[in-house]
């Protein structure tokens, strides 16, 4: 067998969900903190676009931005040489987009059921709004955020849809666990696809493990 898939994609979901979870939080205690309920609707429906649509669809935005002769593609390929379609960087992308809304949704939950009397206690003690955040915030919600860390970087683990559109399907560069048991199926190696996915579904099972730890200590909280 095959184990490149499998670093593939813990190398993927690892990186993605470092930025997915700092994008997170900061998007969602920006929403939070936004008056007009208007642009707060607006924002907050963007922010969770990529959980609705079909994967696919993200995927051809993605390459429409990203690609060669894409807006963005195409400056970082003409001012800086680098060409981020069919990379691993791209796979990163794609897991970053999909994965998102999962950690901005969780971050926002959590953030709505701080005690405001904690935040205004802290305010009456002349700390600023980043130290409370920081400081009362962020720690009331932690076990919250975590366990929407721990879903976004199984989101970011299983994708394929966006992942294929944008990095496509390259063995030892691009080809993730969903990848690999899409092309063994196609093959006919039927075997080796049941081996790429009884590894997912055991993964699968830690982190759902994982998640109910996390939602139960921010019960218990």
């Amino acid at each position: 067998m095959d184990f490149r898939p499998l670093l593939i994609s813990l190398q993927t979901a690892t990186a993605a969900i470092v930025f997915t979870f700092f994008l997170g939080i900061l998007a969602a205690r920006w929403v939070v903190n936004l008056r007009q309920k208007a642009l707060k609707t607006i924002i907050d429906g963007l922010f969770t676009l990529p959980l609705i649509l079909p994967p696919t669809v993200a995927g051809f935005v993605l390459l429409f931005l990203f690609g060669t002769q894409g807006p963005i593609g195409g400056a970082l390929l003409e001012l800086f040489a680098v060409r981020l379609v069919f990379s691993w960087p791209a796979t990163v992308l794609a897991a970053v987009v999909i994965s998102f809304p999962l950690m901005y949704r969780a971050a926002r939950g959590a953030f709505e059921q701080v005690d405001e009397s904690l935040v205004l206690a802290a305010r009456t003690l002349g700390l600023g709004e980043w130290r409370i955040f920081w400081h009362v915030t962020l720690p009331t919600t932690l076990p919250g955020v975590l366990a929407g860390a721990v879903l976004a970087f199984a989101r970011g683990l299983g994708e394929f849809g966006a992942t294929i559109m944008i990095a496509g399907n390259i063995a030892g560069q691009t080809r993730t666990l969903p990848l690999a048991v899409y092309a063994a199926t196609m093959s006919g190696d039927m075997g080796l696809a049941a081996a790429y996915v009884a590894i997912m579904v055991v993964m699968a099972l830690v982190i759902i493990w994982a998640m109910n730890y996390f939602a139960a200590r921010g019960r218990r909280g």
